[in-house]
């Protein structure tokens, strides 16, 4: 009988010395995408501009930055995949949206200045591990 083992999840001694291997950037991207994956939200790499997605990972900056005369906070969301910019309009502060936390957000994916961006999405704050 053979097994079939799913090719991402890294066992036995290959996986240990892969890991061994491996940079704590690098060890600390696979645990966002498996815990992105368990949420059931969809890695950013694959997020296409101008279609609704669900995406989840760790807000990696918040800034308030000011479009067309109006306040904006932006934060930038990391899966372990790649980046997406979260932009709340009209929004200086929102409670719990901060540097470090864990944050699943649902909405329409655009491109601006070759980056993926998310305007107003809903969002719901995920435990920490």
């Amino acid at each position: 009988m053979t097994s079939t083992a799913e090719p991402h999840k890294r066992g036995g001694l290959r996986g240990f010395f892969s890991r061994l291997a491996s940079t704590q950037a690098e060890l600390e991207a696979e645990e966002l995408r498996e815990d992105a994956d368990q949420a059931g939200a969809t890695p950013i790499v694959s997020c296409g501009g101008r279609r609704r997605f669900c995406v989840a990972g760790t807000l990696r900056t918040v800034t308030l930055r000011p479009r067309g005369g109006a306040p904006a906070l932006e934060a930038e969301l990391y899966d372990g995949s790649d980046v997406i910019d979260l932009v709340w309009l009209g929004r200086r502060k929102i409670a719990g949206i901060e540097p470090g936390r864990i944050v699943k957000a649902e909405g329409l994916v655009s491109m601006q200045d070759g980056r993926k961006v998310m305007f107003n999405p809903r969002y719901e704050l995920r435990p920490s591990a």
